[in-house]
């Protein structure tokens, strides 16, 4: 015999199958209980059978972004825009500013210009004078006694009516011509030279003179200055060789054509004294 036969054992025994029996019922009300009660709990609700999708902005957030973005384009093609109107503008204002000071600058030339011509032909005029008061004192002696020779002359019978009526006619033309313009070689009818315009008005008492001064200095007859006739020729420097004429118009005055400057004029021979004068009628 074991000497641990008499030992009582000190586990705990076993549980009887009524208490597991009691404890198995217990648990599976339990989970009856919460079978039932998560069964009626999403009774009412419907089963998801599908995935929902959140709403999405994509599209608006697009339309928006396009939408700033046009704006920001607009705005920098406005801005372009204008930069490029001012630039113009300050171009076209260059431009004027330039093309203003141009004009002035050739309006300036041009007076300059004109003073110039102005003094040149003063000066030319005032040459001719002098060169007309040399010829004039070198030549009176024999203009002197060329006007003595011719005093018979010009008392002769041919100081008729008929000559007062063709001198009248000269005087009357060349007087209607005061104001015309100067030109070398002008024969009228708006513009002349010193032998154009007395060849015209002579042409007037039908009778034909020489074209150029030098030949119609010595066309007619010498007569004194002191001894003058309205229609006589006058003229400035050597007979057969003078560099001007006119015609006198009585009163101690003549008519001329002068120059590019003074043009055809009416004056008194003090202005400018003739050398000599010829009678034609």
């Amino acid at each position: 015999m074991s000497h641990t036969a008499h030992i009582p054992s000190h586990r705990k025994p076993r549980q009887r199958a009524s208490k597991s029996a009691l404890r198995a019922g217990v648990a599976g009300g339990f989970l009856s209980t919460i079978a039932v009660a998560g069964a009626a709990g999403p009774a009412q609700a419907e089963p998801v059978t599908q995935t929902i999708e959140m709403p999405t902005i994509t599209d608006g957030l697009s339309t928006a972004v396009a939408a700033s973005a046009q704006a920001t384009q607009q705005v920098a093609l406005d801005l372009e825009k204008q930069a490029s109107e001012d630039a113009a503008a300050e171009k076209a204002a260059k431009a004027a500013k330039k093309a203003h000071a141009e004009a002035v600058r050739k309006a300036e030339a041009e007076k300059k210009a004109e003073a110039a011509a102005k003094a040149e032909a003063e000066a030319q005029e005032r040459a001719e004078r002098a060169s007309r008061t040399s010829e004039r004192t070198t030549l009176s002696a024999s203009a002197g006694s060329s006007d003595s020779g011719s005093s018979a002359s010009a008392s002769a019978p041919s100081s008729s009516s008929n000559v007062s009526g063709s001198a009248a006619s000269i005087v009357a033309f060349a007087k209607a011509q005061v104001g015309d313009a100067y030109v070398s070689g002008g024969t009228g009818p708006n513009a002349w030279d010193c032998s154009g315009l007395v060849q015209a008005a002579y042409r007037t008492a039908g009778i034909d003179l020489p074209r150029v001064s030098q030949s119609q200095s010595t066309a007619g007859t010498q007569v004194s200055l002191d001894n003058l006739q309205p229609g006589d020729i006058l003229y400035w420097g050597g007979a057969g060789s003078a560099y001007h004429v006119a015609i006198y118009v009585g009163g101690g005055e003549f008519v001329g054509a002068q120059n590019s400057s003074t043009g055809t004029v009416q004056r008194s021979m003090d202005y400018d004294r003739p050398t000599g004068a010829v009678r034609v009628l």
